[in-house]
């Protein structure tokens, strides 16, 4: 029985349970219960605050004490689980690119791609990162800081460099090893409100996490945005292309209109 017309018997029971009780009132009939019908897997959870045992299949008996205009329905309803930030997330496969962009959040260690269509702003997908590990604005280079902008005045991807057989020295005793994945997307920080003390920094970028996998989600890069190796695959073949905006927002930002 499809859940539609158990949950209409369900009241319809209840009425007629009711109209019994009146009548049986009126009547000076004895017994102050009502026998009503209960369905199996229905998703009535509580009537008037008495829990009803969902293994039950014959009739169940409410007390029906209260009047009608009391009598509460409550129907359990699942609310839709959220999303787990710390993988990626895909909402749109098909976009055009020149219609994104990209929103990074170090409150949530996310980089969020958007899409306009029309006049709406579209989430396509969410990647977790991990951003500078020192917290706060870039104010010089070296700080271990990830430079922050606004909307208004963003970062841009300057190019988009095959990066698969670069090294670094994280000074960590591991020597000069593979750290950026398959690609490293240089951003353009000159045109952005950034501190004007690193708008001239070309090395800061959105890149892989070669040997560094596990720092994703989290803070540890020096000053870059990181993706795990497979996500920033994802993120290059389907949305990235240079001349994209990147806006890398403050942890204490205050959500726009659009942001889910």
């Amino acid at each position: 029985m499809r859940p539609i017309f158990q949950r209409l018997l369900i009241v319809v029971g209840l009425i007629l349970g009711l109209a019994t009780n009146a009548m049986s009132q009126t009547l000076g009939l004895s017994g102050d219960t009502t026998l009503l019908p209960y369905y199996e897997d229905t998703t009535i959870v509580a009537i008037d605050s008495v829990a009803i045992d969902s293994t039950a299949i014959d009739s169940t008996a409410f007390d029906f004490s209260a009047s009608a205009t009391d009598l509460m329905l409550r129907v359990e309803r699942e609310e839709p689980s959220a999303p787990d930030l710390s993988v990626m997330q895909i909402y749109r496969e098909k976009v055009t690119k020149q219609n994104c962009f990209f929103v990074v959040s170090k409150a949530e260690l996310i980089l969020s791609v958007y899409e306009v269509v029309g006049i709406d702003t579209l989430l396509a997908a969410t990647f977790p990162i991990c951003y500078g590990r020192n917290k706060g604005d870039k104010t010089k280079n070296g700080d271990g800081c990830t430079p922050e902008c606004s909307m208004a005045k963003p970062f841009y991807i300057l190019e988009i460099k095959d990066a698969h057989t670069w090294r670094h020295d994280f000074k960590d005793g591991r020597g000069n090893i593979l750290a950026y994945g398959y690609w490293f997307m240089r951003l353009d920080l000159s045109r952005s409100d950034c501190n004007p003390n690193v708008r001239s920094n070309r090395s800061i970028g959105i890149h892989g996490s070669t040997n560094n996998a596990k720092s994703v989600p989290g803070q540890g890069s020096e000053g870059c945005i990181r993706l795990r190796d497979a996500d920033l695959l994802v993120l290059h073949d389907r949305y990235a292309q240079p001349g994209q905006k990147v806006i890398v927002f403050p942890i204490n930002h205050k959500k726009l209109s659009f942001e889910r």
